[in-house]
């Protein structure tokens, strides 16, 4: 019973990580620019670390590593 209510807010907060990366990229232009490398770092660490999350079974590591993977590839993708 509790999956049935977890997945559909995690999807909901992962749909929120799209104007919430597009709103740092407008307010932060100056260290995307300078970051670049790291944030793609942040985005292949992330997305081991969700792989990771979905084999163990872990939800709430599995929708925190997804999260910061969308919000930096949006702040990526604006700069």
């Amino acid at each position: 019973m509790q999956d049935i209510i977890k997945i559909p807010i995690g999807i909901v907060l992962l749909v929120l990580g799209i104007p919430f990366g597009n709103f740092l990229a407008k307010i932060t232009k100056e260290e995307l620019k300078t970051g670049q490398k790291g944030f793609r770092l942040i985005i292949i660490a992330s997305l081991i670390g969700s792989v990771i999350s979905l084999i163990s079974g872990n939800d709430i590591l599995l929708f925190t590593f997804l999260f910061i993977m969308i919000v930096t590839s949006r702040s990526l993708k604006k700069s």
